[in-house]
C-alpha cells in the first residue's frame, strides 16, 4: 500500500513566510497549500482541500467558529502564553523592556489565544520587526514539523493571564518620550511593511523613522527620517 498524503495549509500573506512555504513542499507524503487573502480563506476552498492541520504563522482576520470547529488550526503568537494573550504582541514586549520571548503553538478556539499548547520556543526580540518577523520564520518551521512529524497533543495554557491591547497608530508618536532609548524601541518595533512608523509631529510636519542605529560613542541615534507637509 502507498504512503498516506496529508493535505496542510499556510495562511499568511507576508513575505518572510515565502521561504518557509517554499521549503514546506518538499516535504514527502504531504501537499501544502497557502492561502493569502481573507476571500481565498473560505469554506468552498477549505472543503476542496480537506486539510489535516491549518498552521497560521501570521493573520490579521478573525478564524470563524465554523472553521476551526471543522479543521484543526494552529497558530503561532509571539509571547509565553498565558502571558501576553491580545493584540500587538511584539510592539507590547519591547515597550516592556523584554529582550526575548517565547514563540507558542497553540489551537484556535473561540477566546483571544486562550487555545491548548502544543509547544513553545525561545525567539530574541533584538533588532527591527522585519527582523524579528524573519528570524521567527525558521522557528515556526521547526516548530510546524515537530508538531507533525511526533504528533503532538496540545495541553492547556497554565499561569495568570496577562492580556495586551492592540496598539493604536497614535500611540507610535515619540513626542511624549523622555529616554533615548525608549525612541531606539520605537522606531525599530514598529520598523516593518505594513505597520505605521514611529513619528514626531509639529503644527506643520509630520517626521516618521526607520532604520535607527543606536550610536553609543555619542550616544545618540541615527535613523531615516521621512517628511511629510500636514
Amino acid at each position: 500500500m502507498g504512503n498516506t498524503i496529508n493535505n496542510y495549509i499556510l495562511l499568511t500573506a507576508k513575505s518572510w513566510h515565502d521561504d518557509l512555504f517554499e521549503y514546506l513542499q518538499t516535504r514527502p507524503n504531504e501537499t501544502w497549500t497557502r492561502i493569502k487573502t481573507k476571500e481565498a480563506f473560505c469554506a468552498e476552498n477549505l472543503k476542496a482541500i480537506n486539510p489535516t492541520k491549518i498552521f497560521i504563522p501570521h493573520w490579521s482576520y478573525i478564524i470563524t467558529k465554523e472553521v476551526f470547529e471543522s479543521y484543526c488550526c494552529i497558530v503561532f503568537h509571539m509571547t509565553d502564553l498565558p502571558f501576553g494573550r491580545g493584540g500587538s504582541p511584539l510592539q507590547n514586549l519591547i515597550v516592556r523592556g523584554l529582550a526575548e520571548t517565547k514563540i507558542s503553538a497553540i489551537q484556535v478556539n473561540e477566546g483571544i489565544d486562550t487555545g491548548d499548547v502544543y509547544l513553545k520556543k525561545t525567539l530574541s526580540l533584538q533588532g527591527t520587526a522585519t527582523e524579528i518577523f524573519e528570524r521567527a520564520s525558521p522557528i515556526i518551521q521547526s516548530m510546524i514539523e515537530k508538531i507533525i512529524d511526533e504528533k503532538i497533543e496540545p495541553m492547556q495554557q497554565t499561569g495568570d493571564p496577562v492580556i495586551f491591547k492592540r496598539r493604536k497608530p497614535e500611540e507610535s508618536s515619540l513626542n511624549a518620550l523622555k529616554e533615548l532609548n525608549q525612541v531606539y524601541d520605537y522606531i525599530r518595533m514598529l520598523d516593518c511593511q505594513g505597520y505605521p512608523n514611529a513619528f514626531v509631529e509639529t503644527e506643520n510636519f509630520k517626521f516618521d523613522f526607520s532604520n535607527a542605529q543606536f550610536n553609543n560613542e555619542q550616544n545618540c541615534i541615527n535613523a531615516n527620517v521621512r517628511i511629510f507637509k500636514k
